[in-house]
């Protein structure tokens, strides 16, 4: 049987990477991974995540399972910290999820147990992962205009006039804020815009938010999805710790199901805890313990956010850095999109050509499309990405 199996195309990011390690030159640059990295190249434990550890392994008395929806206590805490004001727990069922892909795949499955022939529309591009598992799973998808290569920023009268194509009970797949892979996010009046025509379509909102506190902050970057949540009778979110907590080995994710009421939160949660059962059973609880932790401890919570701060604003100047310099280079104002762009992504409108020639010519080294992770660089290595990038006429 094994033998029958069909050969799997290998995944590029993974490639790309053993591609890197392999790459015997001292200078070289890893753009393409998407984790976070300081400027000593490193992905840190926090500290309010280390001193979370500390004390869940002074405290903890048993190993026994949470339950299959997982610690209530975890749920309480995220969706109160991604919703704020939008929180309602009357309307809300959730289930903790390895991960947010985990969060991503279950809601996906959610969605086809209600209604199989609803289409999920996705932005093109989006985050290869969401049309991969579509299509795994036998899912009707559609895309809609989202980036304007020419602008780097978002095409939003593409989006919308895509958009005017959805049916009643479609379901519209949004970041929630650094969109990746482009960086390009919607501004909050195009939120609204969106929420409406939803609204009056009759559709569903699906939100991935993976990158809350990397873009303008915890609550900004929230802005959009709590202005949905407030606007539309059904939401679901799906949300990733692995970014803001740095705890990417952890798998930590929680899926919210929104509706309108009680009645549709109780056959949610049902359906949330079925289809946890089925793929997984109790979802992992040691990453859900620290954020829970330091979510509920005010003193560690100040800490974590103040940590944050500081990776987000690193990234910020990065990006600022970069666009500087290649107006500088260029003579030309035709990349200051970086500085706008926002979370770990842009995308920089090199062909594939030119990402190979920057690849083999300088050992930079990004994903085909030109998507940078901008925590890959650091202050000495922006200049060399910048002159790279203007030698390969991009």
């Amino acid at each position: 049987m094994l033998n029958d199996l069909p050969e799997q195309a290998p995944d590029k990011i993974l490639m790309l990477m053993q591609m890197y390690r392999e790459d015997p030159r001292e200078q070289k640059i890893d753009l393409g991974v998407g984790v976070y990295r300081d400027a000593e190249g490193k992905t840190p434990v926090m500290r309010a995540v280390k001193a979370a550890e500390e004390r869940i392994w002074k405290t903890q008395e048993t190993k026994a399972y949470t339950g299959l929806a997982g610690d209530p206590a975890y749920a309480a805490a995220l969706s109160r910290m991604i919703l704020g004001e939008a929180h309602d727990e009357g309307r809300i069922a959730a289930v903790a999820t390895p991960g947010g892909t985990g969060a991503i795949r279950q809601a996906f499955e959610m969605i086809g147990r209600a209604s199989p022939e609803a289409t999920i529309w996705l932005s093109a591009p989006t985050w290869p992962n969401h049309p991969s598992i579509l299509k795994h799973l036998g899912r009707p998808m559609a895309e809609y205009r989202y980036f304007d290569a020419k602008t780097g920023l978002v095409d939003f009268d593409g989006m919308m006039a895509d958009l005017a194509g959805i049916k009643e009970g479609d379901v519209v797949l949004l970041h929630g804020c650094c969109h990746n892979p482009t960086g390009a996010n919607l501004s909050l009046e195009q939120w609204q815009q969106v929420a409406d025509h939803l609204k009056a379509k009759g559709a569903l909102a699906m939100i991935d938010i993976a990158y809350q506190g990397f873009g303008d902050g915890l609550d900004a970057d929230a802005a959009g999805t709590r202005l949905i949540v407030k606007t539309l009778p059904e939401v679901l979110v799906a949300a990733s710790c692995s970014k803001n907590f740095g705890i990417y080995r952890e798998r930590t994710g929680l899926l919210m199901a929104i509706g309108e009421g009680p009645d549709a939160k109780k056959k949610a949660q049902g359906t949330l805890n079925y289809l946890n059962r089925q793929n997984f059973s109790f979802p992992p609880d040691h990453g859900a313990r620290i954020v829970t932790t330091i979510l509920d401890d005010e003193a560690l919570k100040a800490d974590w956010m103040a940590e944050l701060e500081d990776v987000r604003n690193g990234m910020l100047a990065l990006r600022q850095q970069l666009a500087d310099e290649l107006r500088q280079r260029s003579n030309s104002d035709r990349f200051d999109f970086i500085a706008r762009h926002r979370g770990m992504f842009s995308r920089l409108g090199a062909t594939p050509e030119q990402v190979d020639h920057m690849r083999d010519e300088n050992g930079i080294y990004m994903v085909g499309d030109s998507r940078i992770n901008i925590a890959g660089l650091n202050a000495n290595t922006v200049p060399i990405l910048a002159q790279a990038l203007v030698d390969a006429g991009v």
